[in-house]
């Protein structure tokens, strides 16, 4: 059994939800597909949540009218019978019913969960819909009834193992199923989700669970490229990484693949395809245990970068200073991306500014807190490059117009990390698909 999970893009139209109708049923292998909400949907449900929570239910309700009028539209082209329309227009009526029903119900975080919640059980209810229509036998799993986080917003693998298992058992003859990316229900029995990007993360999650043959993530551009093409013009999908490859890619910046999403196919040995729905043919990149070449091969940049730098000629080399500076971070969940030392300083990066203030408050008894923000990691990926000769000369020789603000090499060999200034991003990542990949 395999898994294959279409983002929004690769469902935002009729004519790509008939698209993946087509690809879904090329082979006879059992395959579960995962879906995320329609392109724009999420985005439209959180402009909605926040409406409601700022006190502006005219606004949201103009909202919520926009967003349903797109679905109305957006059905009457995907299907053709008066059945399958009808069924289509009950859903659609149901689901903005409830979004109507929000606007007299006091505000949320629980709320808002439920409301970024319908994206994706419309699309997928939809899509069952059309595949009932042109007599595709599938089976509809509520992601809700199988998909689940405890108290630390963790997946719980054995319990979705065992859930899903159970549900897949109730139709063993049955070799197609649809399920919903992102959603789940969390260690209240609430719904919840696994944050912007989940849909990834259920897909990798479903795969480790049922120990699926592949994990294939279907999106608008043909595998992993070597730079970002929105900002470099010239790059070149990849072929093959490891599973350490990817997840440095994907933490690092690269949009195409959700962090999270890695390490349950890594940890279960479950081979990841990233595909294009767009061009089916094209080979996309493969993500395994094996590396398939040495040296550099692509670049990720991350912005929203903080950095803080501590200052303590008192304090620094005695006992245990360090461990003090990591626990302020662990305390408030606020995970280091990079981190540099000297006699007198310790360097650290964050990605979100949520408890900065606390944070540095903790941090002042240890020295002098500077705190610069608008910075950008950018990461140079690939098998053995901390081993590859040249790297180093090479990178730094195409860097010097770049003020660097910290590097990383040696804690990973496949990743050298730069933190620079934003405003220098795209330098950056240009002046490196020359001086790396010789590509202008």
């Amino acid at each position: 059994m395999k898994v294959m999970k279409f983002g929004g893009t690769s469902v935002g139209k009729p004519e790509r939800m008939r698209q993946v109708s087509q690809l879904i049923t090329k082979d006879t292998e059992p395959t579960i597909v995962v879906l995320s909400a329609l392109s724009g949907t999420t985005n439209s449900l959180v402009e909605i949540g926040n409406s409601i929570a700022s006190g502006d239910r005219d606004a949201a309700r103009q909202q919520i009218e926009k967003l349903e009028a797109h679905y109305q539209a957006f059905i009457r082209d995907l299907v053709k019978s008066e059945k399958a329309l009808a069924k289509a227009k009950a859903i659609v009526a149901e689901h903005f019913e409830f979004l109507t029903i929000i606007l007299r119900i006091s505000f949320s975080e629980a709320l808002n969960k439920d409301i970024l919640a319908q994206g994706e059980l419309l699309s997928t209810k939809l899509f069952s819909v059309f595949l009932e229509e042109n007599g595709i036998d599938h089976v509809l799993l509520p992601a809700l009834e199988f998909m689940s986080i405890d108290s630390h917003d963790e997946p719980q693998v054995n319990s979705i193992k065992t859930r899903l298992g159970h549900l897949l058992q109730q139709h063993r003859d049955k070799t197609l199923f649809i399920t919903q990316g992102y959603i789940c229900r969390n260690a209240r029995g609430e719904v919840d989700n696994l944050k912007r990007g989940g849909s990834d993360y259920s897909a990798s999650l479903i795969a480790a669970a049922i120990n699926a043959s592949v994990c294939e993530i279907w999106t608008d551009i043909d595998g992993m490229h070597n730079n970002d093409p929105r900002v470099v013009k010239k790059t070149v999908p990849i072929e093959q990484l490891s599973f350490e490859e990817a997840a440095e890619l994907a933490y690092f910046g690269a949009k195409i693949l959700h962090p999270a999403s890695i390490w349950p196919a890594q940890f279960y040995k479950v081979p990841v395809k990233l595909l294009n729905t767009m061009q089916p043919e094209a080979k996309g990149t493969l993500i395994t245990e094996e590396a398939g070449s040495v040296g550099v091969k692509a670049i990720a940049a991350k912005d929203g970068i903080i950095a803080i730098n501590i200052r303590s000629s008192r304090m620094l080399l005695a006992y245990g200073f360090l461990r003090k500076i990591f626990e302020v971070f662990e305390k408030y969940r606020t995970p280091i991306d990079m981190i540099t030392t000297s006699e007198v300083a310790v360097s650290v990066t964050i990605d979100t500014a949520a408890d900065l203030k606390a944070i540095v408050k903790e941090l002042e008894p240890f020295g002098n807190v500077e705190v610069e923000d608008n910075h950008s990691i950018v990461s140079i990926v690939g098998n053995e490059i901390a081993l590859t000769q040249d790297v180093l000369a090479k990178l730094f020789e195409a860097l010097i117009p770049v003020p660097v603000r910290m590097v990383s090499y040696g804690g990973s060999r496949h990743n050298v990390s730069l933190l620079i200034p934003s405003s220098h991003k795209t330098q950056t990542l240009q002046l490196l698909n020359k001086g790396l990949f010789g590509l202008e």
